[in-house]
């Protein structure tokens, strides 16, 4: 097979392995016919998740309604679960209209239902419902701001949790019904606390730390922001539930994917070819031009001494990489990690022959624009250049979309409707 088609092919078996239209039976609940049974949820793979619910009790005689909401783009037609969508990775006025009228949903529960809670990444941008002295100006120029600055992801949503009304263990703490939560992680380590900022998770951070992630990112929030962790860190504001909380005790969390598990079927995909897989990891962070820069140290290493891993060999990894942006707002700023990422590993493997990478988000959107990622191979750097796009000043304007359009090297899936990170293999022939 074509490397770039083999490449894509492992992308495309990554992808499937979190459908949720395929794995969410799997992980329901019996049908139940005692009550209501509510279903409510966030994130990009919030659409696909209830259509999947809604199939798997189709006849099944259960009184099902509910709401989830996801990202412009991303719904499904649905008969029982109404979609709405919603901003991200910046929330909105929407996304905040949804979650209130989910938390007044499961608010109006009892015992004898049943809420079904469907979770996957971009959850905290479209589960907004800021706390109360919070708006929502106050929380999309928070959100802008963690963003700008390079805070991951699971730090961002430390903060998050405690600016929501909602997320933190809240969702669950509103209801009396028992709570069965399907969970599609996209954060590193698979911590459902971190997925979504975690609205049926108990949650063990706190104010002082949410207020530590700002000073460590010198983060410039709104006076609102600032006036009211500060003032839950002196005890003004009642903390999100905390791990031991006995209201955890009529929830039942259920992890239906993870990038390990998009990981090995990409693998699968190579091994059927005669290529030797390895999976790096799937839990890579840090800023995306120098995880590119060790990636191809190894690299070099395998192409000069045949070790520690003998080609062809696939060096496949997940996780959530960071662009820092300039605080000065300078550079176009097109594209996203994957695709910076990407052209970073170009540079740096200038000269070096039979590499071919893929780098996309799983989601089918890197950043800024409308592409999955992209695809590199020994030729892109001349390509670039002749397009009128060198590459190091691209990078140096974290502007790898740019290059990777004007070379026809982009990957578009469209909304994947899941989400369990960002994909990386480096194929060595």
């Amino acid at each position: 097979m074509d490397p770039r088609a083999l490449l894509r092919a492992s992308f495309d078996a990554a992808v499937a392995a979190a459908d949720p239209l395929r794995i969410v039976d799997a992980y329901l609940p019996p049908p139940s016919r005692q009550g209501r049974t509510l279903v409510v949820g966030a994130g990009k793979a919030a659409a696909s998740m209830a259509l999947a619910v809604e199939r798997a009790y189709a006849g099944a005689g259960v009184a099902l309604e509910g709401l989830v909401v996801t990202r412009y783009a991303h719904g499904l037609p649905t008969e029982h679960v109404k979609v709405i969508e919603a901003g991200h990775p910046v929330p909105d006025e929407a996304g905040e209209r949804a979650a209130a009228e989910i938390l007044a949903r499961v608010q109006a529960l009892g015992p004898e239902d049943r809420l079904i809670v469907l979770v996957s990444g971009g959850g905290s941008s479209l589960l907004s419902l800021p706390a109360e002295g919070v708006s929502m100006a106050d929380l999309r120029a928070t959100t802008q701001e963690l963003l700008r600055c390079g805070a991951p992801i699971t730090e961002m949503n430390v903060v998050r949790k405690h600016l929501s009304r909602i997320q933190g263990g809240r969702l669950a703490q509103a209801s009396r019904a028992p709570v069965t939560t399907l969970i599609v992680s996209d954060v590193a380590g698979d911590d459902p606390s971190a997925i979504a900022s975690g609205p049926t998770v108990a949650d063990p951070s706190t104010y002082d730390d949410a207020l530590a992630i700002l000073r460590r990112y010198e983060a410039r929030v709104p006076p609102a922001v600032q006036a009211y962790l500060e003032a839950g860190a002196r005890g003004e504001h009642a903390e999100t539930p905390k791990p031991g909380d006995p209201l955890f005790a009529r929830v039942d969390n259920r992890m239906i994917a993870t990038a390990h598990g998009s990981l090995a079927a990409a693998a699968e995909v190579f091994r059927a070819h005669g290529v030797t897989p390895v999976i790096l990891g799937d839990t890579v962070t840090g800023e995306a031009r120098e995880v590119a820069r060790v990636y191809a140290a190894l690299v070099r290493e395998i192409r000069a001494y045949n070790a520690p891993f003998a080609a062809p060999v696939a060096l496949i990894s997940g996780g959530e990489c960071t662009v820092t942006l300039p605080k000065d707002g300078a550079g176009r700023a097109r594209g996203g990690r994957c695709s910076e990422f990407l052209l970073s590993l170009a540079i740096e493997l200038e000269g070096v022959a039979d590499v071919h990478a893929i780098a996309a988000d799983t989601d089918g959107i890197d950043g800024s624009e409308d592409n999955a990622g992209a695809l590199a191979d020994p030729g892109t750097l001349a390509r670039a250049e002749a397009a009128g796009m060198p590459a190091r000043r691209q990078l140096e304007a974290h502007d790898a979309w740019g290059l990777f359009d004007a070379i026809g090297d982009l990957v578009v899936t469209g909304p994947t409707r899941t989400n369990v990170n960002d994909y990386r293999a480096i194929l060595i022939l």
